[in-house]
Formats: structure tokens, sequence, C-alpha cells
């Protein structure tokens, strides 16, 4: 693997659009590639790949998460446990995302999107602050998101008790969502509060300013 400087050198043509569960980041993510003429990485589709090329040394989190069952997982432990325990909230795995976007062209801009953005893990390898941001659901938001997706109860109902696994669900990511917010404090990047005031248009636009592109203008504009 490169070191930081190097890396920042690498990748200058990355944009990276992290966030909570629910915030739009894959729908702005897709539509700034279609008007931007981007490459996508989307850092949810690769996790199984990841979980695979993953050894226990480097992912202790992620091999003790494997063992259980779901009720282990999310009806048997509290969401303060959840959350300190779960891998891809603590970064393990990252350097297969860097490794992945090292062996892409560099010809093409690309956005790199999803959850397992930590700003801690990202501003190190950015040579500028407009390379990145994060969108911050609020918590009725992202309910909201969850909900129109049809998906709220798909962890859920594969546990003995759906409810109390969907309450500690959404508990466990409503506290890594604030984590995700004071991360970006701490490292002083950009963010974006999506609590449905801004229209999708509005946020995309927003976004794409921030990444200094130009105006959208493509299909998906």
């Amino acid at each position: 693997m490169h070191d930081m400087p190097d890396l920042r050198e690498a990748l200058t043509h990355v944009y990276w659009l992290g966030g909570g569960s629910g915030a739009a980041k894959s729908t702005i993510a897709r539509r700034l590639v279609v008007a931007h003429d981007m490459t996508l990485y989307s850092t949810d589709e690769v996790m199984g790949d990841h979980g695979k090329r993953c050894t226990p040394d480097e992912c202790p989190r992620m091999e003790s998460f494997k063992q259980m069952t779901m009720d282990e997982r999310w009806i048997n432990r509290t969401p303060d446990v959840m959350l300190e325990t779960f891998h891809w909230f603590h970064g393990e795995g990252f350097h297969f995302i860097l490794e992945d976007l090292l062996a892409l062209p560099r010809d093409r801009k690309i956005i790199v999107e999803g959850f397992r953005l930590l700003p801690h893990l990202v501003t190190p390898v950015i040579a500028s602050s407009h390379q990145a941001i994060w969108l911050i659901p609020t918590p009725e938001f992202r309910v909201k998101a969850i909900e129109a997706r049809g998906t709220i109860w798909d962890i859920p109902k594969k546990t003995s008790q759906p409810e109390k696994a969907l309450r500690n669900l959404l508990t466990r990511d409503a506290m890594f969502t604030e984590q995700l917010k004071n991360q970006a404090d701490a490292e002083g990047v950009a963010m974006i509060v999506v609590d449905g005031s801004r229209s999708e248009d509005e946020l995309l636009d927003a976004v794409g300013s921030h990444f200094v592109l130009p105006a959208n203008t493509g299909p998906g504009s």
C-alpha cells in the first residue's frame, strides 16, 4: 500500500460521498455519475468481496460477527454493544476500498459512496477538502427513507423478535450517524444535515458545488 502522501496524489480524481443510512447518498452519487460522466464505486456493493478478502487478524470484529446467529447479532445485545462491535463502523476492510480505487483507470473521475467512508479514514487520503462531503440524516428522515425503500424489515424478520430487532437496529444506526457527525466535526470536513428541507435537486446541486463540478447539465440533472 502507498504511503499517505502518495495516496493523496494517486487519488486526486476520486470524490468521497459518505454519511448515514437513508441520507440519499446512492441517489445523489448515481445522478452525479450520469451528469458528469464519472465512474461509480459503491462501498455497499463490495462488502461481500471485502468480507472474503479480510483475514481474521485484519478484521477481528468481522470474524466475530460472522460467527453469530441473527438473534445474537440483533436481539441479545444492546445497541451500544452493536455499535462498538460492528466491523464496518470501525473501518475494517477500508484498505480494500483504497486497493480497489488504485486499480481503476485514472482517466475518469470516480465517486465513492457509502456509510463505510469514515471521516478520519478519508481525510488522510484527500488532497483537497473539496473531494469529500458527508450527508447526515436526522433520525426522522432516516426512518422515512428506509420505510420508503421497503427494506426496513429485511433484517429484523430473520430474527425471533422482529420488533425488538428493528428497535435495536434503528437505535444503533442513529448512534452511528451521530458518531459520523462528531467525526466530521473533529476532522473539519464538509457535511450536510439531511432533514427533508431540501429537495433532491437542491441536495444534488449542493454536493456537486462542493465537489467543484461543472453545472449539472447531463441527463441525470
